[in-house]
This record gives C-alpha cells, sequence and structure tokens, in this order.
C-alpha cells in the first residue's frame, strides 16, 4: 500500500469545553463556603471586580450582579393551593443555560483567553490579629468615642497541644526526648488518642525505637489521664491505673469489653468470675470514665450549615421558595475605571491585561447570576415534586430520581447532580440536604404507588422505638408488619436499613432492655 499525503473532509458534533464553561460547571457543585473563597480570590486578583455592600447602589457605570435578591411582599397575590412561586428579581420566567448539554436559551457566556483563573492564595483575615496594629484600632476607636469590640478581650481557648507541649517542657530536660515528644503531640489527635506507629517515628528521627517506648511510657502520666493511648482498652487502663483499680479482674474486664457493648453479661460475668452485684460495680465504674479525655481541651469549632434556599408554608397552601440572600456573594464590574485606565495605557501587555480582567469579571458576574438562578429552579421543581414532604411529613415523601428533575426543567441529569451537591434547604421540616430528596423507590405489595427508601426507614425507626421490653421485634416481623401497610420489602433491605440507623438487633436490644430493668431494680 503507497503511502500518500491527501485531504479528507469529516464533519463530527463535539462539545468544546473552554476554561470559562469548565469553570461555570465547577460553580455550580460549590458549596456557599467554597463560593465565597473562590469570589474573595477574585476581588484580590481582578482589580476592576468590587463588593456590592447592602446599602450600596453602585456607581453609574458599575455592572451589578443580577440575582433572587428582592423578596416578596405578603400583600402580592399567591399561588393556587399546592403550587410553588418563588421570587428571582427581573426575568425570572427566562433564559436559562444548560451547561452540560451544551444549549442555551440565553446570551451565552463570554469566552475569554485561557488561563484566566491562576492560583490565589486569599488574604489570612487573622494575619494582624496578633501584630500591634489590632490594639491601634481599638486605642483608636476607644478615644473616637465607639463602642469597643468585646471579641479583642476573649481569652483564647487552650488547646490540648498547648497544654501537652507545657507538660512535656517540665517532664524532660534531654533535648533528644523533647524532640520525640513533640512528634508524639503531632500525633495527637484532639480525642487525645495517639494516631501513628512508633517504629516509623524512630526510624524518621533516627532513634532507638526503646527510648520512643519510655517516652511515651512517661508522657502518658500526662494531664488529662488517659492521654496518648492507642486505642479504647489503654485508654481506660491508664485511668483505672490512677485510681489504683488496675487489678487482674478489672483487667480481664476492659479485655472484653466488646461483651459489654453487645449486652451480653452473661458471657462477660463468666469471663470476669465475678458476682452479678461485683459486675455491675464494675460497669459503673468504667461508665465513669472518660473514653477521649482530650475532647475537654479547645478543638476547632464547628461551623453551622447555612441554608441555601428557603421554603416557608404560605397560608393558601403554596410554598413560598427562594434564595438566601446572606449566601449570594454579589460583585460589581467598575467600568468606569476600566474605561479611564483604558484611555491612558499604552503598553500592548498592559492593555492585555485590562481586557483580560474586564472579560475575566464580566464573566463571573454573568457565571454567579447563572449560578443562583439554576439552583432557584432546581429547587423549585424539588418542592413541586414533593410538596406531600412538606405538607405532611416524611412519611410521604415520594420516590425521586435526577432524571425527573431534570426532564421537567429541561436540564441534563449531571447539571441537577452538581446543583444538589453540597446545597441545603431551609424547610419546616428542618434544614435538609438537597440530595435528602432524591430516594429509591420500594414497590407495594398491591398496584399502589411505590414508597420512598427514607419513609420506610422512618417506619422501621418508629416501629423499634415503641416496642415493649417483652416484645422486641426481629427483622422478619418488622417484614411481616410493612407488608401488612402495602410495602413490599425483603428480609435482608430491611437489616440494611435498621444498620444504617445504627439501631442494633432484636437480640443486642433484648438484652439492652433487660439491663436497664436490672438497673433499676
Amino acid at each position: 500500500m503507497a503511502i500518500t499525503t491527501k485531504l479528507e473532509l469529516r464533519q463530527t458534533h463535539s462539545l468544546v469545553m473552554t476554561p470559562q464553561l469548565q469553570q461555570a460547571i465547577k460553580l455550580l457543585q460549590l458549596s456557599n463556603l467554597e463560593l465565597a473563597s473562590f469570589v474573595e480570590a477574585e476581588l484580590e486578583r481582578n482589580p476592576l471586580l468590587e463588593r456590592a455592600e447592602s446599602d450600596e447602589t453602585g456607581s453609574p457605570m458599575a455592572e451589578p450582579a443580577p440575582g433572587p435578591m428582592p423578596v416578596r411582599e405578603e400583600s402580592e397575590a399567591h399561588g393556587a393551593p399546592g403550587e410553588v412561586v418563588s421570587e428571582t428579581g427581573d426575568g425570572d420566567d427566562g433564559e436559562w443555560i444548560d451547561l452540560e448539554a451544551g444549549r442555551s436559551r440565553a446570551e451565552d457566556l463570554d469566552v475569554e483567553p485561557q488561563d484566566v483563573f491562576p492560583d490565589a492564595d486569599g488574604f489570612a483575615p487573622g494575619a494582624l490579629k496578633d501584630s500591634g496594629w489590632s490594639a491601634l484600632g481599638q486605642s483608636a476607636r476607644a478615644s473616637s468615642g465607639e463602642d469597643p469590640n468585646l471579641e479583642a478581650y476573649v481569652a483564647e481557648e487552650r488547646t490540648l497541644k498547648d497544654h501537652l507541649t507545657d507538660q512535656l517542657v517540665l517532664a524532660f530536660a534531654d533535648p533528644a526526648r523533647r524532640l520525640i515528644g513533640h512528634h508524639l503531640i503531632d500525633m495527637t489527635d484532639e480525642a487525645g488518642y495517639l494516631r501513628g506507629d512508633l517504629a516509623g517515628l524512630a526510624e524518621l528521627l533516627g532513634a532507638p525505637l526503646e527510648l520512643v517506648a519510655e517516652t511515651l511510657a512517661v508522657m502518658q502520666g500526662f494531664d488529662p489521664c488517659g492521654v496518648f493511648a492507642r486505642d479504647l482498652r489503654e485508654c481506660l487502663m491508664l485511668q483505672l491505673k490512677e485510681q489504683d483499680r488496675c487489678d487482674p479482674v478489672m483487667e480481664v474486664f476492659v479485655e472484653n469489653l466488646h461483651l459489654l457493648a453487645d449486652h451480653d453479661l452473661a458471657a462477660l460475668k463468666r469471663a470476669a468470675r465475678v458476682s452479678d452485684e461485683d459486675l455491675l460495680d464494675m460497669i459503673g465504674e468504667v461508665r465513669r470514665l472518660n473514653p477521649k479525655p482530650g475532647l475537654r481541651y479547645g478543638s476547632a469549632p464547628a461551623q453551622p450549615i447555612v441554608p441555601d434556599v428557603l421554603v416557608r408554608a404560605l397560608p393558601d397552601g403554596s410554598f413560598h421558595v427562594e434564595l438566601n440572600s446572606e449566601t449570594l456573594p454579589r460583585v460589581l464590574v467598575n467600568r468606569s475605571y476600566y474605561a479611564n485606565v483604558s484611555k491612558s495605557t499604552t503598553r500592548k501587555e498592559d492593555r492585555s491585561y485590562l481586557v483580560d480582567c474586564f472579560q475575566t469579571a464580566n464573566w463571573l458576574v454573568k457565571s454567579l447570576d447563572q449560578r443562583a438562578r439554576t439552583i432557584l429552579k432546581v429547587a423549585q421543581e424539588i418542592v413541586r415534586q414533593q410538596d406531600a414532604f412538606f405538607s405532611y411529613g416524611v412519611r410521604h415523601l415520594r420516590p425521586l430520581n435526577l432524571k425527573t428533575v431534570a426532564d421537567a426543567i429541561a436540564m441534563h441529569e449531571s447539571t441537577v447532580s452538581r446543583v444538589t451537591a453540597n446545597k441545603y434547604m431551609a424547610t419546616n421540616r428542618g434544614l435538609l440536604e438537597l440530595k435528602y430528596f432524591f430516594t429509591s423507590a420500594i414497590a407495594a405489595t398491591s398496584a399502589g404507588d411505590a414508597h420512598s427508601s427514607e419513609s420506610v426507614r422512618d417506619r422501621i425507626r418508629a416501629m423499634i422505638e415503641a416496642e415493649a421490653a417483652g416484645g422486641v421485634l426481629s427483622d422478619d416481623k418488622i417484614v411481616e408488619r410493612l407488608r401488612d401497610d402495602g410495602i413490599d420489602i425483603a428480609r435482608r433491605t430491611v437489616a440494611k436499613y435498621r444498620e444504617s440507623l445504627r439501631i442494633p438487633s432484636s437480640v443486642q436490644r433484648r438484652r439492652r432492655k433487660r439491663m436497664a430493668a436490672d438497673a433499676r431494680l
């Protein structure tokens, strides 16, 4: 076969994923905290972007980021009963972009050069907290008559690492042991447990394993008692030794803690070879110990969940759906600054940089607006599909999948999946993740509608909570009751749902109830 050069024409269909389109898709699945961090980085990097404050109307040449900010007044007419109404500001009926399918019924996002989103390190808000500028600012506010910042006078919470480091300095004078001790402290989690291998630490530091073990043995006597334990058994044994209660019988008792967890008191009594009275005393002693001694000291504060969507019931039976304006970053494009700087810019590199910043700023404004509208549209459809849940509770939660919502709003299924990731909805039934409303279907025994797996879990939980001490329900008995209610379910499915609810088996529940009854006697 001869090798020749020739020209061919081929026609193919493909979706070109520009960097801006990829970034817009990525914005959909960001949580409100991740989105705020991204916008902060863009505000720091792009001189043409400005933050739109709540009391700021913006300059005539600044383009605001449109979003679902207005709130419906109660005097306006609401929808019919069962209808979902929403507020997204002007143009709510309008134009939507399905980023996954590449279809656009609105103005397309501007296409900019590649690499317009370089990595940017965000400014650390606490960088100047410990410097002299903080005190200077407080004194200036005090002299000007402003109220002082009370948070500036709150003492810093002491962490477990600080507490252990102070004891390490007093316990060892040898620099080698102090170095080992600092590494052991770094290997300790917030509960006080040692997470790591001593052999690996000895190899890392080039120290004898015996020296590392001796250092650990000394540090296990630090306050709080039980710290630097490698498992629960060792943590309890350290505390029992401190109380001078670590006798051979107690050691056997702690070695068989799994029997106590299973509420198998008969096997535990045989293993420890004690009477019923002594066994109950030992159980009481162990329960008074602290399984996580390090938690008494400061740890990282838990970040509260801020809902992205707010749903409230209206008097006429409909539901009002709106976005939480506190989670929507609002930015402006400073067009006047761009116009003034462009007139005085002569270098080609500077003009290219300004054009790049201007296009990036416009794209970010449009992407944030499109993200807000897409989230609201998906949330509105979820509320419409699950209106019985909002009205009557979890027992009326319907089976729902991503394809059903995607077909209803004419979007791609993967777009709905990204929208529902890391998003939360505040409802009259509590704060729920958007993915909570997507559940699998369980067939009915008759020709009725299928049941949601989440509603079946709630039925199982309610049955077990209502069971009497002498009538503990087995999985087979739960299956019979569910089938009497019209739910066709297998025993292994009931066992799986029960384990997901962290409910022990019927044998363990029977032992626990018997143990509780003996304790009351």
